[in-house]
């Protein structure tokens, strides 16, 4: 498997896809400037956009990685050649989905440290109101590389059961924007004005708010720009429910993929 992830690894930086965010990430370099044109919250917007540019870089990279490295390797057929070796496919399918980790931890450190270092230079020239919450910035960026594995699961598993390169990455994107709007459908859903909704779509939304991925725990970004207190015990749960659920998600991709038929 440590082979299998260093040369998926390698893959990826011989892709150039570290080239195309360090383009990207120029971006960055914008922030204090945009960030002075708020006359009064300099210091917010520049950890607004920061954060919201790496949460969106983050989702690109998980839908767009997770969906093509499991497809590509099988369109080519460089699967073939690896299983033919003495290695599992679940080893196979888990040493794939470890590298695309790996790489956007890296780049989600990088990332988090050229921020820290835009939201101080904006924070330096322009005082905030309150103190800049350091731990909930990188807690927030954190808990953003969880949902984007989190989503590289989702890719992996779609792609153990599609021929095509269609569902993995539209199918990833569907859970994206789903897993972040379960939360307030549900709540709207029970709550007095999704009464008059009928009996069998409220309990199809109940039944899809506890199967699909509630997104919308991992955005910390609110604690992060107005430095509100964080709760550990709701971080601690949400961390748990990560492992708990990207493992479940692994085991369904590793159970299929054992069993897919390739000709």
């Amino acid at each position: 498997m440590t082979q299998i992830i260093v040369l998926s690894v390698k893959g990826i930086i011989r892709d150039r896809v570290l080239h195309g965010v360090g383009i990207v990430s120029l971006f960055l370099l914008f922030i204090p400037s945009l960030s002075s044109l708020s006359m009064r919250q300099v210091a917010e917007l520049s950890i607004t956009l920061s954060l919201s540019f790496i949460s969106f870089l983050l989702v690109v990279l998980s839908i767009f990685l997770g969906g093509t490295q499991l497809w590509k390797d099988i369109e080519r057929r460089y699967t073939f050649s690896v299983l033919s070796l003495p290695v599992s496919r679940t080893s196979y399918l888990l040493g794939k989905y470890a590298a695309v980790a790996c790489f956007i931890a890296t780049v989600c450190g990088i990332l988090l440290c050229a921020s820290l270092a835009v939201i101080m230079i904006s924070s330096t020239t322009h005082a905030p109101d309150r103190p800049v919450a350091w731990d909930a910035i990188v807690l927030c960026v954190l808990f953003d590389a969880m949902k984007a594995l989190l989503l590289v699961a989702f890719a992996f598993l779609f792609s153990t059961v599609s021929t095509s390169l269609f569902l993995p990455i539209f199918g990833t994107i569907a859970i994206y924007f789903a897993g972040n709007a379960s939360q307030q459908v549900y709540e709207y859903i029970t709550a007095g004005g999704g009464q008059q909704f009928p009996e069998i779509m409220r309990l199809t939304t109940k039944i899809l708010y506890y199967v699909l991925p509630n997104l919308s725990a991992f955005d910390l970004k609110t604690y992060a720009i107005y430095s509100v207190p964080l709760d550990l015990q709701g971080l601690a749960t949400t961390s748990a429910y990560f492992v708990v659920y990207t493992a479940i998600v692994l085991l369904c991709a590793s159970m299929i993929f054992s069993r897919k038929e390739m000709n």
